[in-house]
């Protein structure tokens, strides 16, 4: 299995995507080995990871994102412990922590001389990391799907359908403290195409008020809350951030405040609509599969 991933990237002129397709494999790896532990009976994945494994984001992803949906069945300490000996098993030296102290549990992945190994270092015992983050409180009216994924390695993942991918998208835009460029390249990516990906408003009001408080924000208005913190960002900077995680990096010249701008425009005219309106959710409502977990315990260390 080291091998394989070594043979991914053995003859890459560019670093930076040879150390995107390295990252990436281990993804995999460790997604395989959640489903072969069954993790995905109480996880869905999320996130820009999701957007890129199952819709073909032409953006890598560093992170591992997951909701939890169900309480049964939870064991994120063993999934983890498992995804160590999977990785010692073949051939690599790993280092693997946990820690469920929070509502967000938080593990990293490092592997030690990879990195030398693969040409992008040379420091013999740098090390790659892989961090995974499950929500243990993720916010009500996700809709859930399952699908088999081939990605160097096949497996079985549930994850949030587009609809609340896309809520989740818009709150991390709306709200998050620091603008990433991932965000503003991604917003692009889903509102571009026509027809437009709709997003799940009764998730993203329910993330609002948790994030926000209460009635802070109205859901039907992310154009025009997309539009006031669009207003407030340096773009040379949020282009520069997520060009190193583009397969085609010069497609960070696309985040320019007229491209922006024009496509919030042509989606403000759809979403004219109550967030508990005219959807297949109510504001509180999930699918069967997508429950949200009501508690969070425990403690950190490695594995």
């Amino acid at each position: 299995m080291k091998e394989e991933a070594l043979a991914l990237v053995r003859g890459m002129s560019d670093p930076g995507q040879a150390l995107n397709r390295l990252r990436e494999y281990l993804q995999a790896f460790v997604l395989r080995s959640f489903h072969e532990s069954e993790a995905f009976r109480p996880l869905a994945f999320v996130g820009g990871t999701a957007l890129r494994f199952l819709h073909n984001l032409p953006r890598f992803s560093e992170d591992l994102d997951f909701s939890l949906v169900s309480a049964e069945g939870y064991e994120g300490r063993e999934w983890m412990a498992k995804v160590k000996r999977d990785l010692t098993l073949a051939g690599f030296s790993p280092e693997v922590t946990w820690n469920d102290r929070k509502v967000v549990h938080t593990g990293w992945v490092r592997l030690a001389g990879l990195l030398h190994d693969a040409g992008l270092s040379a420091m013999p015992m740098e090390k790659l990391a892989i961090k995974v983050e499950i929500d243990t409180r993720p916010p009500a009216g996700a809709c859930c799907e399952r699908r088999v994924v081939t990605r160097s390695l096949t497996f079985l993942l549930q994850h949030y359908d587009l609809p609340s991918l896309l809520a989740g998208k818009l709150h991390a835009a709306i709200t998050r403290k620091y603008a990433k460029g991932r965000d503003w390249y991604d917003l692009v990516w889903y509102l571009s195409p026509r027809p437009p990906v709709e997003p799940n408003l009764a998730l993203l009001q329910n993330a609002l008020d948790q994030t926000q408080g209460v009635g802070r924000y109205d859901a039907q208005s992310w154009p025009e809350l997309v539009r006031e913190r669009l207003a407030r960002l340096n773009l040379q900077a949020v282009g520069d951030d997520v060009a190193p995680l583009l397969e085609r990096p010069q497609e960070a010249a696309l985040l320019t405040r007229e491209n922006l701008e024009g496509l919030l425009l042509d989606e403000e005219p759809q979403f004219k609509k109550s967030a508990t309106g005219g959807r297949r959710f109510g504001l509180l409502g999930r699918c069967s599969r997508c429950r949200a977990a009501d508690q969070s315990t425990g403690k950190s260390g490695e594995l």
